[in-house]
């Protein structure tokens, strides 16, 4: 409770109960058996970039992105109510805020140790009851864990946003969906000369709008390379069709999560 997925739910669904999940693959576990009907799940950050672990886990996971959502972080120092910034020696929270925050932890001389996640880091700190020790987190998990903020808006870069894509196991249907759309999906490269050159030309002859492509290795071996991408619009469109069609043509193997509506707010991430 009080992480940044918990603030993301209540913005996106405030009339549904949150439901709290030590890990990525517990709360995708949850809805793939039926403890919960969606998971808010962290994919990219604009400071630290991606969200380890999420390419990995979301093939395997056999759920669906039905929806997207962008939350302004502001990152919180919380510590028991006995501390201030001269007895603090230690700083924790999870890897990603810990390097949004990297800058202003070196000016204040903190010594940085990594957290399963903020929230936790949060609950972790108040259990020590430890006046040396700090957490990064949000200020609900200050309100949640009763602790102080001894700072607010920690963060190095004051655009700190965070994308969270939310998943369902089964797809929205694409020919409901009004407005702008965007299909999330993953492929792999045959391993020739100009693979990935082969693979993208049909977006570009088709004038399909590919706003987010990265590569990550599924496995051990550095000769398989997997893609992620998020293109606007839908095969249920002409244009995207034909881009996706010559792109299975000259991949391995193509995933598609799910087309979803675009967030209004995506452009001011």
């Amino acid at each position: 409770m009080g992480a940044y997925s918990h603030m993301a739910c209540k913005t996106c669904y405030p009339d549904m109960e949150v439901l709290p999940s030590p890990s990525f693959e517990d709360a995708l576990a949850a809805v793939r058996n039926k403890q919960a009907r969606l998971a808010m799940i962290p994919i990219e950050n604009s400071t630290a970039g991606r969200v380890a672990d999420i390419h990995t886990l979301l093939p395997g996971s056999g759920l669906f992105i039905i929806g997207e959502h962008f939350e302004s972080i502001r990152h919180c120092l919380l510590a028991t109510h006995d501390a201030d910034e001269n007895t603090l020696k230690t700083v924790t929270s999870h890897v990603q805020a810990l390097g949004q925050c990297r800058k202003n932890l070196r000016a204040m001389g903190l010594v940085r140790e990594p957290f399963a996640d903020t929230a936790g880091s949060a609950k972790h700190v108040a259990e020590l009851g430890d006046n040396t020790i700090a957490g990064i987190a949000s200020e609900l998990a200050a309100e949640v864990y009763g602790l102080q903020v001894i700072k607010r808006d920690l963060q190095d870069e004051g655009h700190n946003t965070t994308r969270f894509v939310v998943l369902s196991r089964t797809p929205l249907d694409q020919t409901e969906i009004t407005g702008p759309v965007i299909t999330s999906f993953t492929f792999e490269v045959r391993n020739i000369p100009a693979a990935l050159y082969k693979a993208l030309g049909g977006f570009a002859t088709n004038s399909v709008n590919m706003t987010k492509l990265e590569s990550y290795y599924e496995s051990e071996s550095f000769t398989a390379t997997e893609f992620y991408a998020d293109i606007v619009g839908h095969e249920g469109m002409a244009n995207v069709a034909r881009a996706m069609e010559e792109l299975r043509f000259h991949t391995k193997r193509v995933r598609v999560f799910g087309t979803y509506p675009m967030e209004r707010n995506r452009g001011m991430a």
